[in-house]
C-alpha cells in the first residue's frame, strides 16, 4: 500500500494530503485512511460527491459541509433555480456513516461515475480528498516544480 504524507490539521478543520492506495471489499466498502479518519476527528460520518470536474469523487468533511449548508442558507428557496440545483447537488452527494473499522459504502452509482471497480487512490487537496479508481488517477512520477509553483501562485499562497 502507497502512502505518502497523509494528514495536517488547521484550526479545527481538516488539511487533507498525501497519497494513500485502498481496495474495495468483497462488499464494496473502503477504508478511509486512517490519517484523515483522525484529521477529521474520527467523524461518525463523512459525505462523499461526484466531482464536477474530473470522473472522481470528493470527500468532504462534516465542518466542510456546514459551511456550505450555510452558505446556501442564504439562498432564495422559492426560487425554482436555486430548488433545482439544490436538488443536482443533494442527488450527487451522499452522508456516509463510517463503521468501527473506517470504512464507508459508496452507492454503486458514484462508484461506478469514478470508474471504481477494484484499487482506490485517495488524494489529497487540501481543503477536500479525491477518491479515484487507481488507474484513472493522474500520476506523478517526481515533483514538478513548475506546477507546484503555478498552483501556489495562483492560490495566492
Amino acid at each position: 500500500m502507497e502512502t505518502t504524507n497523509e494528514v495536517n490539521t488547521m484550526q479545527g478543520d481538516a488539511v487533507l494530503s498525501g497519497v494513500a492506495q485502498h481496495a474495495l471489499d468483497p462488499k464494496r466498502r473502503v477504508t478511509i485512511p486512517s490519517g484523515w479518519r483522525d484529521a477529521l476527528g474520527k467523524p461518525a460520518y463523512v459525505f462523499v460527491m461526484a466531482d464536477p470536474h474530473e470522473k472522481c469523487l470528493r470527500l468532504l468533511s462534516n465542518e466542510r459541509m456546514q459551511g456550505l449548508r450555510e452558505k446556501l442558507l442564504a439562498k432564495r428557496f422559492s426560487d425554482p433555480l436555486v430548488a433545482q440545483k439544490l436538488r443536482v447537488l443533494g442527488q450527487n452527494t451522499e452522508q456516509l456513516p463510517l463503521d468501527v473499522q473506517g470504512r464507508i459504502r459508496i452507492s454503486d452509482r458514484l462508484l461506478n461515475f469514478a470508474g471504481i471497480t477494484g484499487k482506490i487512490a485517495f488524494v489529497g487537496a487540501i481543503t477536500y480528498g479525491e477518491i479515484w479508481a487507481a488507474e484513472a488517477r493522474p500520476q506523478e512520477a517526481s515533483v514538478d516544480q513548475a506546477a507546484l509553483s503555478e498552483a501556489l501562485a495562483a492560490l495566492d499562497f
